[in-house]
């Protein structure tokens, strides 16, 4: 199937998101145009609750094109499977807690025909503890430290395609693995307007307890530990 010219495929991967994939989807069809996005499409890893029915649901009535499709659990696997099925010639990889400003299509289009061809929004979480602000505002800074998905990421799918997309082998760390490919390649941007994300897993888990746990997570990476090894840490204490 042809790419459509400067037209965006979002990808969400989802497990268990009942109770909020509807309101992102809301979310997504009111702060963009329907000229711009060619499909929405959720990427289900097998949820034991009713999302894929939530999205039917959905799409049924929305103005925008929404696929459901299934894939093997795992972010990397799940947003892969995503981009494959896409038909944008933009992709952009959003988690299910994350919510763009106004017009972020517009936002990235424009990016895209300055020759920008990867990058993210600034963000803040729905919190006002003071730690989770600190990390907010530092966002606004073109470093590599401080990335994560929660940002979410567009990226030109001929670009994804060049680096080979998402590694399998991470279910968690994935974005960071690709992200730093693109500062590699000095090919990325922060679009200066805020996303929102949900500081739910802080608020379940704790703040310091799960920022320490993120930063042994970077830590382990750093020293050469494998994909397994961190995902094993990541299902003991997250």
């Amino acid at each position: 199937m042809p790419q459509a010219a400067n037209s965006i495929s979002i990808i969400i991967p989802v497990l268990n998101e009942a109770s909020t994939i509807n309101k992102l989807l809301a979310h997504l069809c009111e702060k963009s145009t329907v000229e711009q996005i060619s499909e929405i499409i959720v990427v289900d890893g097998h949820s034991q609750d009713n999302t894929a029915e939530r999205v039917k649901q959905f799409a049924s009535t929305s103005t925008i094109a929404i696929q459901l499709i299934q894939s093997q659990r795992g972010r990397a696997k799940q947003m892969n499977t995503g981009a494959k099925a896409s038909v944008g010639s933009v992709l952009y990889f959003l988690h299910a807690d994350s919510y763009p400003p106004e017009n972020f299509d517009s936002l990235i289009i424009s990016q895209i025909k300055k020759q920008h061809l990867a990058g993210c929004f600034k963000m803040k979480f729905d919190s006002n503890h003071w730690w989770l602000a600190l990390v907010g505002w530092a966002t606004r800074f073109n470093w590599s430290a401080c990335r994560g998905g929660d940002q979410s990421l567009f990226i030109t799918k001929a670009l994804f395609n060049e680096i080979g997309g998402f590694d399998p082998e991470y279910f968690i760390y994935e974005d960071q693995i690709l992200i730093n490919q693109l500062y590699k390649r000095k090919q990325f941007v922060v679009i200066q307007h805020w996303i929102i994300t949900s500081a739910r897993l802080y608020q379940k888990k704790g703040v310091w307890r799960l920022q320490y746990h993120f930063l042994m997570i970077y830590l382990k990476k750093w020293l050469g530990a494998s994909a397994d090894d961190i995902y094993h840490y990541y299902e003991k204490h997250i």
